[in-house]
């Protein structure tokens, strides 16, 4: 079987970065706050969704990390790994996080109003996840 090149992966992350609500677009915000949610530098976020190479295993792992996904899929899917290279069992996808529109849709939060405030306060929330997450890094 052959290795995925990495635009493969740069698809994948750009449709996984926009269900979850990130702006990719060129004034959108969205590669910035990933990578500061992620802790994955902006340059590394920009050439994962250009579809360079991105090898470095620390990237990886934090990028795995950040999208709840197995280091070994994201390993493959970045062409560092084979599927057969890894256990059946570690290739298993992990349940996709619902998205803020998604999970203000399950909780029935329909009123435009209210769901501007659930979204600030998520948003709110995944900052501060973040920076604590900094600090413990340092």
């Amino acid at each position: 079987m052959k290795n995925h090149p990495p635009q493969d992966l740069a698809a994948w992350l750009h449709d996984q970065l926009t269900r979850r609500g990130y702006d990719l677009g060129p004034r959108g915000g969205g590669r910035s706050r990933f990578a500061e949610l992620s802790g994955i530098s902006p340059s590394s976020v920009g050439r994962l969704l250009r579809g360079d190479p991105v090898t470095d295993i620390r990237v990886l792992e934090l990028l795995a990390r950040a999208l709840g996904t197995p280091l070994g899929e994201i390993l493959i899917r970045a062409g560092v790994l084979q599927p057969e290279d890894l256990p059946a069992a570690d290739r298993a996808p992990t349940p996709t996080p619902l998205t803020i529109d998604q999970a203000a849709d399950d909780l029935g939060i329909d009123d435009p109003a209210d769901r501007k405030v659930f979204e600030a306060t998520v948003e709110a929330l995944q900052d501060a996840a973040a920076t604590r997450r900094r600090q413990q890094q340092q």
